[in-house]
């Protein structure tokens, strides 16, 4: 009997995909050890790298005082601006673990969400509330402020001034405190 060889696989294994360049720097995110986000943008800064690394104000109360303090908006996240002949440096330092990778590829951070970050983190306008209906689980739209022209579903309304607004442009989900006068309901697509 005649037997037939298996056929030689035409299959191609695809080589992950990279975006460093030579010659241009781009935003990359970077994994770091517990509680090292500071230490390590001091550290990578210090190398020569650039660095952003978005921190919180937030206020803590403690037994005997009120301390306002200056955490990671993302946890074990740092963002590195680089070109391919930096890419060591930055693992060499000794508070990262990894470039943060999506199935094996190195993707890089556009420009745009690095300063949609910044925006969100830059947002804090007195403002008066106006007469709206917002309700839970509403899609809006930020018109005013820094962040304008952002979308997002409402998740609730902090107190009579502020809505706590889930925005998803970044890739992550991060909740923002919006002033409601600066906020437009949009239904079905539509802005009302």
């Amino acid at each position: 009997m005649l037997k037939m060889k298996e056929p030689i696989s035409t299959k191609i294994k695809e080589l992950p995909e990279n975006h460093l360049d030579n010659y241009i720097s781009k935003w990359f995110a970077v994994y770091t050890h517990y509680k090292r986000e500071k230490i390590a943008a001091k550290q990578l800064k210090s190398s020569g790298i650039q660095v952003y690394l978005p921190l919180q104000v937030l206020t803590r109360r403690y037994s005997r005082k009120v301390k306002k303090v200056e955490l990671p908006l993302i946890n074990h996240y740092v963002f590195v601006k680089i070109s391919k002949k930096e890419y060591t440096r930055v693992l060499q330092c000794p508070y990262i673990l990894n470039f943060v990778k999506f199935n094996k590829n190195l993707i890089s951070i556009p420009e745009k969400e690095i300063a949609l970050l910044k925006q969100i983190l830059g947002e804090a306008e007195a403002v008066e509330l106006e007469n709206a209906t917002f309700q839970k689980g509403d899609l809006v739209e930020v018109i005013g402020g820094n962040l304008t022209g952002l979308k997002g579903i409402l998740i609730e309304k902090e107190n009579n001034k502020y809505l706590n607004v889930q925005l998803t442009n970044i890739g992550i989900s991060l909740n923002v405190s919006i002033a409601a006068n600066l906020l437009r309901k949009i239904k079905n697509g539509l802005l009302v």
